[in-house]
């Protein structure tokens, strides 16, 4: 007798989930992608210079640990962070201003897993979270992933304008703001002190958390230093400060951290148990190593004067390479230029003309919440030369001339 065996007709596997389909990749990251060619000079990235960092210092921190403490730095560790790190990290932002204690702080998988947390922890599906215009492209990305409705606050070359901020916060009830004050990614612009004041006079009138997050601050060439929103009155209890040590120290430690009212922060705690139960151990001891053995302050100065010079290079040749009509902020610290060309250019569509070039930019669109202003691009200055960034805005010039 012959059996026959049935046929078999696979089933398709379940489908991802909403959010995961809905939220795209980074465009930045695509772009690195098409511009790693060795000649390209590319100011598309979002990279500290890595010629700067303090291999040795670094090298030696995390000799010492693996050394004196090989088996605590090989070991698990607790959520919240290694205390000896969360202490330092508190040191350095109560000298700054704002009274922090080693239990107000959550070490963190870079800032980047911070923004991720608070959105676990604060956002429900539907929620109105509000953004400035333009905004930080990957936090966007985080917010569209836990699915809030994502909102542009109306800004200028200042930033955020309150009193649309209050509008809006009445209109639409959001659960948080979002605001990069100082040396704005994609922007350089930083929020001045009134403004700050009042946004957090709004927050507290009207129910806000606000999230402060605040990468480059450090990294300041000229003026004063701006305070945190988070000292302002009325901020105290319901704002999250952001920082890490990737534009400082070096981001392949991938360290960053919130700090935060108790009650969020216990809530960020639990979201990070089951992310990754927490930031490695190694890395969080050498750090604290680091600070410990060294002057992370006269580091950051020597690295901050040598941007300053890469920004001077980079704003000396805009007039002569953009468009007549384009405008740009100057900003005092960071790592960006941002630029706006006349109307009628649409810097993603010139990309693919400007690339053969040899040099690259991100386009401005991707940072915008809502309707997109297609003249706008972002510069990185940091990780090339003088003689580099003025070669580099010769062949952007040119690409430009030739669309």
């Amino acid at each position: 007798m012959t059996v026959t065996e049935p046929s078999r007709t696979a089933a398709p596997t379940p489908p991802l989930a909403a959010r995961a389909a809905a939220v795209g990749g980074s465009p930045v990251r695509d772009i690195l992608a098409v511009t790693a060619r060795p000649e390209v000079i590319n100011f598309a990235g979002g990279l500290p210079a890595p010629g700067l960092f303090d291999g040795e210092g670094v090298a030696a921190a995390f000799h010492a640990v693996l050394t004196e403490t090989p088996e605590r730095a090989l070991q698990y560790s607790t959520t919240e962070g290694e205390p000896a790190l969360r202490a330092a990290i508190a040191g350095r932002t109560d000298v700054r201003g704002l009274a922090t204690d080693a239990d107000d702080v959550l070490v963190t998988t870079g800032s980047q897993q911070a923004l991720s947390l608070l959105a676990t922890a604060l956002i429900e599906p539907g929620d109105t979270v509000l953004v400035e215009n333009p905004c930080y492209l990957a936090a966007l990305q985080a917010f569209g992933f836990a699915g809030a409705r994502v909102v542009p606050v109306p800004c200028d070359a200042s930033g955020i304008d309150p009193a649309a901020l209050d509008e809006l916060v009445a209109l639409h009830a959001p659960k948080l703001l979002y605001t990069v004050p100082t040396f704005q990614n994609p922007t350089g612009r930083t929020l001045p002190a009134d403004r700050r004041a009042a946004i957090a006079g709004i927050a507290e009138r009207r129910g806000l958390w606000i999230v402060e997050d605040d990468p480059y601050g450090e990294l300041r060439f000229e003026g004063e230093r701006v305070p945190w929103i988070a000292t302002y009155p009325g901020a105290e209890d319901r704002t999250v400060l952001l920082g890490s040590f990737s534009k400082v120290m070096a981001p392949g430690l991938r360290l960053g951290w919130l700090r935060a009212p108790a009650a969020l922060l216990r809530a960020c705690a639990v979201a990070k148990q089951a992310a990754d139960l927490h930031t490695p151990t190694v890395n969080q001891l050498a750090a604290a190593r680091y600070l410990a053995d060294n002057d992370l302050d006269a580091h950051v100065a020597r690295v901050a004067g040598v941007y300053r010079e890469r920004r001077d290079a980079m704003l000396a040749e805009l007039a002569d390479s953009l468009p007549d009509g384009a405008s740009w902020i100057r900003p005092e610290g960071g790592m960006f230029v941002w630029a706006r060309l006349p109307e009628g250019y649409d810097t993603t569509e010139l990309l693919r003309t400007v690339i053969t070039h040899n040099v690259a930019y991100v386009p401005g669109a991707p940072f915008f919440a809502g309707e997109p202003d297609r003249a706008t691009l972002r510069m990185c200055f940091v990780t090339q030369s003088p003689d580099e960034i003025a070669e580099g805005l010769r062949r952007l010039g040119a690409g430009l001339r030739g669309r």
